[in-house]
């Protein structure tokens, strides 16, 4: 061996100086930072898109959201705990590899197992009301099968993190900890505002969870190269995207009925849309749906403008112009537009000599898109305007008062009345943007006129308006209509402005003047909803209960 010449230091070795060793570790545990970030990402994209995996079948009520929420809690907690005793010992950046994997393959499949999945705890074939008592459990059911596996395998990533990040850097594992749930939770926010704003609207849910699933598959590879697992990574990645893209090719959708043709669908921020067409009546007719499974719709076309055939309460909002001194135009605000249903039956419907001139809101705007191209719903002009991508309490801030008419229509999957929609406080707002005279008209999903929903919006609208208000059964429907009026009060039911209008109308005006077909609201009433207090979500699920429960009873 021959010494160094005196007066010189060795030369370091670039690879083993303490000062080198330390720049590759930070290196490598900002690396493995990066991974818990993305793999934050993907939970949340999870969480997210979980309920829209799960609305067409169990809708997206408060229900079906705290289901999926306390699941995705659950899972994560197990995942910690999990992750907690697999990050002890050796090849911790192995286990680490093969979570990330399994998570991605678990979150590929997520696509096209929901539709088996959801149809098992919620059979084809069922009618709104028989499966409204399914809801509730059967998403939650469907939420453990479907997203607790993922979400338990993404749960274990951060302690895994947190290890291999002490480990490396040296660090205490309180500094190691925090450091990995501050790169964990801005994943999470990217994955947030990346999902709802960017890969749900634009990609659709199928090429969500593909993106998610193989972001997932290519951090289990690189994390198993990296830790010196080489051969089995490669395989097992190639083997996990293409199970990403057979799933995500196979999406599941609950089926049209068997006389109903798809004539287009698509995904928006807020949910799945599609128009179907059926012949069942002899008359070609046009459905819109929304997240739907059942047999039910949120807006229907039929090609000549006026009433619809019997059952459709679209038509009792044409009744208002004949109960008043209607001018030569008639200004209505619609709050949920849809398909524009409301104005192509007040367009045809109304008094000879009367014009229409309308304003809708709309929270969606690819339904809004879907009713142009399918349903007729006119283009903007001087005496129609669609409000898309608006939601309808700020929209009715924000425009002009001096309405002759509002009706609202506002609803998510089928029965669910948004809370804002419902309250005194927005039903005080609308009476002030309706002209001297000037009517609401609201929709309300219910069993009867003794309904819960009925009873707590009628009250609440009878105080907001100062006087009573009137709720009328739709003949051979599951839907009531309310009246209210600014400064006055709907005239007595059968009296002789409803003996007024074409034979059509009369007929219409005579189904609802039978005994037990209407019910009036005193504004003296105690229990209203407010913004600050407003149960709806539970009366809606009492409604549902007593409504099946008086429906078994009569059999």
């Amino acid at each position: 061996m021959t010494a160094p010449a005196a007066g010189r230091e060795p030369a370091a070795n670039p690879v083993t100086s303490p000062r080198s060793e330390a720049s590759v570790a930070r290196s490598s545990a900002l690396g493995v930072l990066a991974v818990g970030a993305l793999a934050g990402a993907c939970t949340m994209t999870i969480e997210l898109a979980a309920v829209r995996l799960l609305a067409p079948w169990f809708g997206t009520s408060s229900a079906v959201w705290t289901n999926v929420i306390a699941v995705i809690l659950l899972a994560l907690s197990l995942g910690y705990l999990f992750g907690a005793k697999w990050s002890r010992g050796a090849r911790t950046e192995s286990k680490l590899g093969a979570c990330l994997l399994a998570a991605a393959a678990a979150t590929a499949w997520l696509p096209a197992m929901t539709g088996p999945v959801a149809s098992f705890f919620l059979p084809a074939g069922l009618g709104l009301a028989e499966a409204a008592r399914l809801l509730s459990w059967g998403s939650l059911a469907c939420a453990i099968v479907l997203f607790l596996p993922s979400t338990v395998l993404l749960g274990c990533v951060p302690p895994l993190v947190t290890e291999i990040v002490a480990r490396r850097d040296h660090r205490g594992a309180g500094d190691a900890g925090g450091r990995v749930l501050a790169a964990s939770t801005l994943g999470s926010i990217a994955g947030t505002f990346a999902t709802t704003y960017w890969t749900l609207p634009r990609l659709g849910l199928s090429t969500t969870f593909l993106a998610a699933g193989a972001l997932l598959a290519a951090l289990g590879a690189i994390v198993l190269a990296r830790g010196g697992v080489r051969r089995s990574a490669p395989a097992v990645a190639a083997l996990l995207l293409v199970g990403v893209a057979f799933a995500a090719s196979r999406l599941a959708k609950p089926a049209p009925g068997p006389d109903q043709v798809v004539l287009a669908a698509g995904e928006s921020a807020y949910q799945s849309v599609r128009v179907v067409e059926t012949t069942d009546a002899g008359t070609p007719m046009r459905l819109l749906q929304v997240n739907e499974g059942f047999d039910s719709f949120q807006s229907v076309w039929t090609p000549a403008n006026g009433l619809l055939p019997p059952g459709f309460y679209y038509n009792l909002f044409a009744l208002p112009a004949w109960w008043s001194e209607a001018g030569a135009r008639w200004r209505v605000l619609v709050v949920g537009l849809g398909g524009g249903t409301a104005w192509r039956v007040l367009e045809g419907a109304l008094p000879a000599g009367v014009e229409l001139d309308a304003v809708g809101v709309e929270i969606d705007p690819l339904v809004v898109a879907l009713a142009r191209r399918w349903m007729e719903l006119p283009p903007e002009g001087p005496r129609r305007t669609a409000l898309g991508d608006w939601d309808g309490r700020a929209a009715l801030r924000a425009l002009p008062g001096g309405f002759d008419q509002i009706v609202l229509d506002a609803y998510a999957n089928q029965m669910e009345i948004p809370a804002h929609l419902s309250t005194l406080e927005f039903f005080l707002e609308a009476r002030e943007k309706l002209a001297a005279g000037g009517w609401l008209a609201v929709n309300v999903g219910a069993f009867g006129l003794e309904d819960p929903v009925v009873t707590a919006l009628g009250g609440t609208v009878a105080r907001a308006f100062g006087r009573r208000a009137l709720v009328v059964r739709v003949p051979f429907s599951r839907n009531c209509v309310l009246f209210a009026r600014r400064d006055a009060e709907p005239d007595e039911v059968g009296s002789a402005r409803w003996k007024s209008g074409t034979e059509a109308i009369g007929r219409l005006q005579e189904a609802l003047a039978l005994p037990g077909a209407s019910r009036w609201f005193e504004p003296a009433g105690d229990a209203v909803l407010t913004d600050d207090l407003n149960p709806i979500d539970a009366l809606q699920r009492r409604s549902i209960g007593e409504g099946l429960a008086r429906a078994a009873g009569s059999l």
